[in-house]
């Protein structure tokens, strides 16, 4: 299954790179090796009784049929990456998984059109070389290695186009029914938030339908553990494009201004219990602590986690210094960033704290967990945002 392509920003991309394609890196997550180990022993054992192959030779053609499949992915996914470069969207990289692969862009589709476009470049690739591998399958003679592979690269091919074409997020077609109703409502988010309903639909009707056909015998048990892994990580996409949705329609409440939290800077060489006295005497205990050198500018901030792993007998001991960061060492936002710059600022330098900036001046100090709360209260509800 193809997921579609979708911007994503991972911190650590989960994958080695492979090589490049047409100037694009292509990289091959861990979980790929699981899928090709596991065609490479079904579809060789299918080889094996079906045409009367050795077992040595008969796995080898599974393991052409494995390279073909990812030939096939790998286009598909090049469908939506050559496209998005046409539109000016540059592509980050392209990523092989257990379930197909995605494409990942750095900025979203500005237009419903193009977001159209870019989404259904996929499966049509995926129609196109189905298209040639059905006419290679009736060209060449049955009941043979290359017959047999052509037949099943155009099968699955043309249900991989079929599936991604339905219009439910993360597959293309729910990319399509976004841009579609985008276009309509004038509103991406709220778009983007009812195509992934509809992909939890079709998920929950797959899922249905498979069962039926297990119960019928229709499909093995090894097929309807495969499928229900599809429907799984079709019901968890469809999750995050909510999720995500949600997150960006409140973008716009990022104010740095009054989500940096001021600082409340202590002499370097000050004990921590006696720092964190002072600031609880004059109210600044959820401030930002903070170290400054004699000539009072800041230099370090105090780690909040750090801080809080110090036995509380053992902080008159222990110093400020021992649980800071030199302010070097910590990314820093600039003051008047929309909440969209804020949000790929993050994404792009994951951390804990941020330094808030005005020119060179620090003036307070951005916690993850105030973003994570302002931009996802229903998931920050249940726990205590930390100090």
């Amino acid at each position: 299954m193809d997921e579609g392509a979708r911007q994503t920003r991972p911190a650590r991309r989960p994958g080695r790179l492979v090589g490049h394609v047409l100037g694009i890196p292509v990289f091959l997550h861990p979980s790929m090796l699981l899928l090709a180990l596991l065609v490479t022993v079904v579809y060789g054992g299918y080889v094996q009784s079906e045409l009367g192959l050795p077992g040595p030779f008969a796995y080898a053609v599974g393991f052409g049929f494995v390279v073909c499949l990812l030939g096939s992915v790998l286009l598909h996914e090049l469908g939506h990456a050559v496209t998005a470069k046409r539109f000016g969207i540059g592509v980050r990289g392209i990523t092989l998984e257990l379930l197909g692969g995605w494409t990942e862009m750095d900025r979203d589709a500005p237009t419903p059109r193009i977001d159209a476009l870019v989404s259904l470049a996929g499966p049509a690739v995926s129609f196109a070389l189905g298209g040639l591998a059905t006419a290679a399958a009736f060209a060449l003679p049955d009941r043979t290695v290359a017959g047999e592979i052509a037949f099943q690269l155009a099968a699955s091919n043309v249900i991989v186009a079929i599936f991604n074409v339905l219009p439910g997020l993360p597959l293309d077609g729910g990319r399509a029914l976004r841009a579609g109703l985008w276009a309509l409502i004038k509103d991406r988010n709220r778009a983007t938030e009812a195509a992934a309903w509809a992909g939890r639909g079709i998920a929950l009707l797959t899922g249905a339908a498979v069962f039926t056909l297990y119960r019928l015998n229709v499909i093995t048990l090894f097929g309807l553990i495969f499928i229900l892994l599809v429907v799984f990580t079709l019901w968890q996409g469809a999750g995050q494009s909510i999720r995500l949705a949600r997150m960006t329609r409140r973008f716009p409440l990022v104010d740095l201004s009054a989500l940096a939290r001021p600082l409340y800077a202590v002499p370097s060489g000050t004990p921590l219990a006696e720092a964190q006295r002072r600031a609880d005497a004059e109210g600044r205990a959820k401030d930002t602590l903070a170290v400054a050198d004699a000539s009072g500018r800041v230099v370090a901030l105090v780690d909040t986690a750090g801080a809080a792993a110090v036995p509380a007998d053992r902080r008159p001991w222990v110093s400020v210094d021992t649980v800071a960061r030199d302010l070097g060492r910590l990314p820093a936002l600039a003051l008047g960033l929309s909440g969209e710059q804020v949000v790929r600022a993050v994404q792009a330098h994951p951390g804990a704290q941020y330094v808030v900036t005005s020119g060179e001046d620090v003036v307070g100090v951005l916690h993850v967990a105030d973003l994570a709360e302002l931009l996802e209260p229903r998931r920050t509800a249940r726990r205590p945002a930390p100090n």
